[in-house]
């Protein structure tokens, strides 16, 4: 069975800069797959790439059957393969309903009334906040509108770039207890974190990016008995 997702030998960068060396990674259909490194490792690079936000030097990458090495943002939103944003990037001048309706522009606009009750049945919040202007929200609500924008878009994988950054403890609680979710619905997910532990114990596999290689891959067990990568990344 061929990956979902299929990323082989890709290099790229910025200007004369290589921040990725040859990065191998795939996704299955209905699996949650962990991207881990710290700052600077790669990761933000790897997914512009993807996303067709970015130049690649080298490499493919196929997803669902489609050769989308190079191809324009617009054609891999069509694809399927939506990406939730580090940051959040909900436009704050916008009411929550207005951002969520964005998010079916360039897909799935003909089914934007059932994605929408979809979406505010997993984020009751954002049904009540519905009027409310997005820069009014909570740093762990924009987060929820953020996802739910994505969602709108019948993702066929959805990448989300650190869904945990600045969020309390007990809100990045209920974040991963929500992509565990989406991942048991049966929606494939590639999960690009710096919160190693909880990545872990939600991820079917992982990879750690370091220096723009892939370090370790494998399955959490796999990766949590490596001592090398328990002492890097988990101080342990």
């Amino acid at each position: 069975m061929s990956a979902l997702l299929d990323i082989r030998g890709l290099k790229g960068g910025y200007g004369r800069v290589e921040v990725l060396r040859g990065v191998d990674l795939c996704v299955n259909a209905g699996e949650m797959v962990a991207l881990l490194g710290s700052n600077g490792a790669g990761k933000s690079t790897l997914n512009k790439i993807v996303c067709g936000l970015g130049p690649a030097t080298a490499g493919s990458v196929h997803f669902n059957g489609q050769d989308l090495s190079g191809a324009h943002y617009r054609r891999v939103v069509e694809a399927g393969l939506i990406q939730v944003p580090e940051g959040r990037k909900v436009f704050p001048n916008l009411s929550v309903l207005e951002n969520l309706e964005l998010g079916s522009f360039a897909r799935a606009r003909e089914r934007r009334g059932s994605n929408l009750e979809r979406v505010f049945g997993i984020f009751p919040r954002l049904a009540e906040r519905s009027r409310q202007h997005a820069g009014t929200l909570s740093g762990g609500e924009q987060q929820m509108l953020a996802i739910g924008r994505g969602l709108m878009a019948e993702p066929v994988l959805l990448i989300l770039d650190e869904p945990s950054l600045g969020l309390s403890p007990l809100l990045v609680e209920e974040m991963f207890t929500l992509i565990r979710k989406l991942r048991d619905d049966g929606l494939a997910v590639l999960l690009v974190e710096q919160n190693v532990g909880q990545s872990l114990d939600i991820a079917d596999r992982a990879y750690v990016l370091e220096n723009g290689s892939v370090r370790f891959s494998g399955t959490p067990a796999a990766l949590l008995a490596s001592d090398d990568l328990r002492r890097a990344y988990l101080g342990l």
